[in-house]
């Protein structure tokens, strides 16, 4: 961006010109950063000058874990949420349409785009999102107030989603068994536990590198999750002593259309927490695991609304240096020049 050019987006008079035949392109590329499930990347898109088609990658999916396809669609509604501040950044709005062909569901979402106005925040907020890092070290003894966890759920303003702050202790007791009780069910399935340890160190463009895991000798993250030991019930039920906040993604309906909708809220959610300088991890194995979900469904929820995603919530130590950033796929990989199947 030339110093003309962003003068005048900082002063919010930047204006964009119609989508060219790249503006696609460019939507889809910055939307690679997107997080996924064991960074999986499951989404394919197709673009042209003023449309971007999202496709779930069936390829992806985690037979075992996900065979309903939850997670890999709540990863594409994440990858969208990325598309729609790209196009914001390159001064385009961009107009959804949610799973617009009934007779393929595969195809997940259609951005159109049109002209708009380059604003500096969604400059910014695009570098946000393609620096950002599922960072899942120790955080810190700072608390994070119960007033800034219900900013952050106020800040996600996704249709037919709530944000639900999990504040309460005996609800922070309950949730922590239930993701405690989830890792061990897990690590007992065979099928599961050799599913998730093949997308540890995969490859050069997807899966976990486990050096950015805790490591032997590494201070263990506050909690459980799949990629750490449980603690015993009775470090569980400290858990409203730590400064960890907990958040529910929640819908009205639990299907295709609230999965997606879940993925573009958690975005939403990861960048405003970024930007109050909070690290977020989120828990999806809870969710996975039936028994556990449904205890979710109906004690934490009353069985009005249904789970979709906890998030873990915390302060990382300002000392401490970064991690690399996950792999990813290179454009070229993800593009696909006529839908899927045809």
């Amino acid at each position: 961006m030339s110093r003309t050019q962003e003068a005048a987006v900082t002063s919010g008079a930047g204006s964009a010109a119609r989508p060219d035949t790249t503006a696609g392109l460019r939507v889809a590329e910055a939307a690679l950063r997107a997080p996924s499930i064991h960074n999986t990347q499951p989404w394919r898109w197709r673009a042209s000058a003023a449309r971007v088609d999202l496709y779930a990658d069936r390829a992806r999916q985690l037979a075992v874990a996900d065979p309903d396809g939850r997670n890999l669609t709540i990863s594409c509604g994440a990858a969208l949420h990325q598309a729609t501040v790209a196009a914001r950044a390159h001064g385009w709005s961009a107009e959804i349409t949610r799973l617009p062909d009934p007779g393929d569901p595969d195809l997940l979402a259609t951005l159109h785009l049109r002209p708009g106005r380059q604003l500096y925040e969604a400059v910014q907020d695009l570098q946000a999102l393609q620096e950002r890092r599922t960072d899942r070290r120790r955080f810190t003894s700072w608390p994070v107030p119960p007033e800034r966890l219900a900013r952050l759920a106020a800040s996600v303003g996704v249709d037919q989603v709530r944000v639900v702050p999990v504040t309460a202790a005996p609800d922070r007791v309950r949730v922590e068994l239930l993701v405690s009780r989830a890792t061990t069910l897990v690590k007992a399935d065979r099928r599961l536990a050799d599913e998730q340890r093949s997308w540890l160190d995969r490859s050069e463009v997807d899966g976990i590198p486990s050096d950015l895991l805790p490591g032997p000798g590494a201070q263990p993250p506050s909690r459980s999750s799949r990629f750490v030991e449980e603690p015993a019930e009775g470090d569980v039920r400290g858990a409203i002593e730590t400064s960890d906040g907990l958040l529910m993604i929640a819908t009205d309906t639990d299907d295709a259309e609230a999965w997606l909708r879940t993925g573009e809220a958690l975005g939403q959610l990861w960048l405003h927490a970024m930007n109050d300088g909070l690290s977020v991890v989120p828990l999806s194995q809870v969710i996975e695991v039936d028994e556990t979900r449904t205890a979710l469904h109906h004690e934490l929820l009353g069985g009005l609304l249904h789970p979709q995603l906890l998030v873990r919530i915390g302060w990382q130590e300002i000392a401490r240096s970064p991690l690399p950033r996950t792999p990813r796929r290179p454009l070229a990989d993800v593009l696909v020049a006529e839908a899927p199947g045809h």
